[in-house]
């Protein structure tokens, strides 16, 4: 080989070298590393570095491999070995109730009737003759000592009213399907011995006809109804206060379980005026017959601004709760032999809009709590889904709650593809009382039963029906895995083997949270080209005992790859 032949060689190599270790790796707008990431991304579970560019993930890996998109403009986070997951998404709660609850008397902690009491008399003392005084959270069955007298489970208002004489007191039950009016209310309202109430309700009196001041399911309109409304600036306070709770417990997307058209009209402004910190994915309200043909002829809205806003969901209610003795059962209480709950749409009404549903390409999501609400709406969604199979192929309808079920029933979930939309914060804070109303065999059979829905193949979408309970998804995560109450009992669990794992728990808030919402495409994991959605978590909440995981906060949510709230 001649000389000059071998120094074009050498020099087409060494070219060919500096081209590859000069190869130009773009450099990210943040880089997020030194830690345990969970990625629910199945053949790399876990990563320990993600970088983000334009608010989507570009690179998921080793510490070493990801500081290399580190440049002078990159923002970096140090998670200092602390765990991040896929942004967590609460899939049943009630958004701007939320932010409602913060601006009135909040009741959920109190220990019993003479709290409450207290805590509204310390409201009147601050309020004008005649204003309203406006509360939710009560839930009497876990007050101790009980209430006496008590008619039908309930207190009555007598003491409430003594306090509050100028006043008129409305206090939501915590599972917004009671109420507890003092008598001022009732004075405005027209309630008296000789109402009657007709509706899918009910008025509760005494022995001697007198009205204890606790109203059941539609009854609360009664009431309700003379209240002064909620002003624009009052709900953009509200969605203020909701969004602000959200990031703090690290919920990056929001179903929102019944929007109305007045809602969804706020979300839009706010989403034009780039105040929206949350995703919102929403459930228009299915008895507003004029909102569904609106939307009907819109079609679904999905991932307006930059996926800040869906609007592609029906809501509808066809029972009560469980607390306030309104869920649907099959057989009657436990605690009240005359009393089956109460039917609160007309199933053909349900069928209807499974119907119009499908042909227009929405999901359709019915509470159901008993467990002949369950079947019922079952029911519905078969002939709906059987008469339009082209529609059906991946319809994604779903019950939530699905608190209580028969055992012919739970596998009927996954063979029609319907999707339990579950809050396992509710075993954590019913399951003590609500064997009262069902009894052990309706219990163990179908009540809370996480593990024989997921072994039937169902996939499970976490919650917690905030503000009925506290929004955050530790306490809910912690729920999931142990079955206890937040205050650790039983040791055991409340029947164990319904826990769910930690990774099903984790998925029922992430991917299979998604998948219910037909997000799973851009959320949910943490792998390459999906939304850059994080949640950290000051410890892992894959491994720690059971017993200190409530004591993990988070320490970071960052949506669309910017740091929406920091622990201070």
């Amino acid at each position: 080989m001649s000389l000059n032949r071998l120094l074009k060689e050498a020099f087409l190599f060494s070219s060919i070298f500096l081209i590859i270790g000069c190869e130009k790796i773009e450099k990210a707008d943040l880089v997020i590393h030194n830690g345990t990431i969970y990625t629910m991304e199945e053949t790399s579970p876990t990563a320990e570095a993600v970088a983000v560019t334009g608010g989507k993930i570009v690179s998921v890996g080793s510490n070493n491999e990801i500081k290399k998109m580190i440049g002078k403009q990159t923002e970096v986070i140090d998670l200092q070995g602390k765990t991040m997951t896929p942004g967590f998404i609460e899939s049943h709660g009630h958004f701007l109730s939320l932010g409602k609850a913060k601006m009135r008397l909040g009741l959920n902690n109190i220990k019993n009737y003479d709290e409450l009491v207290k805590l509204v008399e310390e409201a009147v003392k601050k309020a004008k003759p005649g204003e309203w005084i406006l509360g939710r959270g009560w839930h009497q069955s876990k007050w101790e000592p009980r209430p006496d007298p008590m008619v039908r489970g309930f207190q009555t208002h007598q003491a409430l009213s003594k306090i509050s004489p100028d006043n008129p007191v409305f206090l939501t039950h915590a599972s917004g399907h009671a109420g507890f009016a003092n008598a001022r209310a009732m004075e405005i309202a027209g309630i008296t011995g000789s109402t009657k109430y007709s509706g899918d309700g009910e008025v509760i009196k005494d022995k001697k006809g007198n009205p204890t001041g606790i109203l059941v399911e539609a009854a609360e309109d009664l009431v309700s109804k003379h209240i002064p409304e909620s002003t624009p600036d009052m709900d953009r306070s509200a969605a203020e206060y909701a969004m602000n709770e959200c990031l703090a417990n690290g919920i990056t997307t929001f179903h929102d379980a019944l929007s109305t058209k007045d809602n969804i009209d706020l979300y839009k402004e706010l989403l034009n005026e780039g105040k929206m910190k949350v995703r919102l994915w929403l459930m228009i309200n299915g008895v507003n017959e004029k909102l569904l043909e609106e939307y009907y002829g819109k079609g679904p809205q999905v991932g307006l601004g930059n996926n800040f806003l869906t609007i592609r969901a029906i809501k509808l209610l066809s029972d009560g709760a469980l607390g306030s003795r309104g869920a649907w059962l099959l057989e009657p209480y436990s605690d009240r032999r005359d009393h089956y709950g109460h039917e609160i749409i007309l199933m053909d009404y349900v069928y209807s809009v499974a119907k119009d549903a499908l042909k227009h390409g929405f999901q359709l999501c019915v509470h159901a709590i008993g467990d002949r609400a369950n079947r019922e709406v079952l029911d519905q969604y078969e002939k709906a889904i059987k008469e339009n199979p082209k529609a059906s192929k991946d319809h994604r309808f779903r019950i939530e709650h699905a608190q209580h079920l028969t055992a012919q029933d739970i596998p009927r979930f996954a063979q029609l593809g319907i999707i339990p939309a579950m809050q396992a914060i509710h075993m954590s804070s019913d399951r003590p009382w609500a064997i009262d109303r069902l009894g052990k065999k309706r219990i163990e059979e179908g009540a809370y039963v996480w593990q024989k829905l997921l072994q039937s193949g169902a996939r499970i979408a976490n919650g917690t029906d905030v503000p009925v309970e506290p929004i955050s998804p530790v306490a809910c995560f912690y729920a999931s895995v142990t079955r206890r109450t937040l205050k650790g009992e039983p040791p055991g669990g409340y029947e164990a083997d319904q826990k769910m794992t930690r990774e099903q728990a984790l998925r029922s808030y992430t991917l299979d949270a998604a998948y219910a919402g037909f997000e799973e495409n851009i959320k949910g994991s943490i792998e390459i080209g999906k939304l850059a959605d994080f949640t950290v978590f000051s410890q892992d909440i894959m491994k720690v005992p059971d017993d200190d995981l409530l004591k993990t906060v988070v320490e970071y949510t960052i949506i669309d790859g910017k740091v929406a709230y920091r622990k201070e």
